[in-house]
């Protein structure tokens, strides 16, 4: 039987080329259910789910130094089992959320995914003590997140359940797409409805802003140096915060204002650490692929990039910021673009082999390293699916994502809403940051979506 080959697609092979092992391109879902799995009832609905979203069952092919493309292999199964159930434990959640981002699933198993479901043995105990993994537990007498010390709203409900967390390899597959095959499986499983809702309606549109955004011409501001850590690889911390309210109407949207709060930290944290003020860039990916089941599956998003300059940073009118910001985030969407840029699309043309290519690419990645954005916002937005796995397990209550933090970002801030919260994960590379800086940093983007919020403005 022949097998059926597809070409990388630009974004995958860029990927591909820059992979590290000290710093792995994972993407980390973490969801949270109040009830317990059946573990062979979910093994099943899963497996079905993947064959349902078949373009998800693929490996990277082997090939001659001197091929053109990257290819992937489409497999009719699973070449291995992808759903596990680790040992209940203390510290199950915090090695389940290491492993998410010091092990990538390998390209050369067909699906590049893992899915862990870690049973939860008690009320605020074993890892819920600590909201971030990779690094020594918070000093300096801060609340952890997780722990006894967090405010009465709590993180998490007291009680049994469930934790599934879902690693993906960056380099195939992006978070949506994989959301999307794993609310097929709780359809499977639960027996439940788990269809899409509609996208919210838009129906105020932002004013034209006449002030010229900052220029991409020079390098933009880099996330100052913390306290690095001496291991390689990525820490994370997540949290949940009170969605931001807006006055009824506002030109802006919640993601305008995550995105100002993520500048407005940034900034601040390089004034603590003495950095010259310059301007910001911060990446956002867009996503304009539909939720249900004709969702193409893979890495669909395109990246655009948000300038501020330093004076905007520092004006107490906060509402001119959202707005202006509002203006430049919906014309940046509305422009058509290749995923990565035309320059990319131009790199990856099958013109010569693509080791040559792969050389190529990373010394450019090199060169343009202090021309990066300074950080990335995915902001996934409010779940759109229910996550109902049925009457014994219920449904999501908690839904966090995070990006890969290489450097020179060498930070990125992920969000998405579920159950009227807000569920940030930091997540960033331990050779700028420590857990410590994390926490801060934490801190302060709390601080200032607080700001934005119109009952406090």
């Amino acid at each position: 039987m022949s097998v059926r080959t597809v070409p990388f697609p630009v974004v995958d092979e860029v990927a591909r080329h820059c992979l590290q092992e000290e710093e792995p391109e994972t993407v980390h879902i973490e969801v949270h259910l109040p009830g317990r799995l059946d573990p062979a009832g979910l093994r099943k609905a899963f497996h079905e789910a993947l064959l349902r979203h078949p373009r998800i069952l693929m490996r990277e092919a082997q090939g001659r130094w001197y091929r053109r493309r990257y290819e992937w292999e489409l497999t009719e199964r699973p070449d291995v089992e992808v759903v596990t159930f680790p040992a209940p434990g203390r510290d199950a959640l915090r090695d389940a959320r290491t492993r998410a981002l010091t092990t990538a699933p390998p390209l050369t198993d067909s699906p590049p995914v893992r899915l862990e479901v870690v049973e939860r043995i008690g009320p605020m105990e074993g890892s819920e003590a600590s909201d971030a993994v990779g690094s020594p537990a918070r000093a300096g007498g801060v609340p952890p997140v997780f722990g006894p010390g967090a405010a009465p709203a709590a993180r998490l409900p007291a009680g049994y359940g469930t934790v599934l967390f879902l690693t993906i390899n960056h380099t195939a597959l992006d978070g949506p797409a994989c959301l999307r095959v794993l609310a097929t499986a709780a359809e499977i499983y639960g027996g439940k409805d788990n269809s899409p809702a509609a996208p919210p309606t838009r129906t105020t549109e932002a004013p034209r802003d006449g002030t010229p955004a900052p220029s991409n011409w020079s390098p933009p501001a880099r996330v100052a140096p913390g306290t690095p850590e001496p291991s390689p690889g990525n820490g994370m911390l997540v949290t949940e915060l009170p969605l931001p309210h807006r006055p009824k109407g506002a030109p802006y949207t919640v993601n305008d204002q995550l995105m100002v709060s993520t500048a407005l930290t940034i900034a601040h944290w390089n004034r603590e650490h003495g950095s010259r003020p310059r301007p910001l860039r911060i990446t956002m990916p867009v996503d304009d692929r539909p939720r249900d089941l004709t969702m193409p599956i893979g890495n669909g998003t395109r990246l655009v990039e948000v300038p501020f300059a330093p004076d905007e940073l520092t004006t107490p009118d906060l509402q001119d910021l959202l707005t202006r910001t509002a203006t430049r985030t919906r014309a940046l969407k509305s422009l058509p673009r290749p995923q990565l840029g035309h320059g990319a699309a131009l790199l990856t043309a099958p013109v010569t082999p693509v080791a040559w290519r792969a050389a190529l690419t990373r010394g450019l990645r090199r060169a343009a390293a202090p021309w990066t954005s300074t950080t990335l916002l995915s902001n996934i937005g409010r779940i759109p699916y229910p996550l109902d796995f049925g009457e014994d397990a219920g449904r999501a209550h908690a839904v966090w994502f995070s990006a890969p933090a290489r450097m020179p970002r060498g930070l990125t801030v992920t969000t998405a809403s579920t159950a009227g919260r807000l569920h940030l994960a930091l997540r960033w590379s331990r050779s700028l940051l420590s857990h410590g800086d994390g926490a801060h940093l934490r801190d302060l983007f709390e601080h200032y979506l607080h700001t934005t919020d119109v009952e406090q403005s």
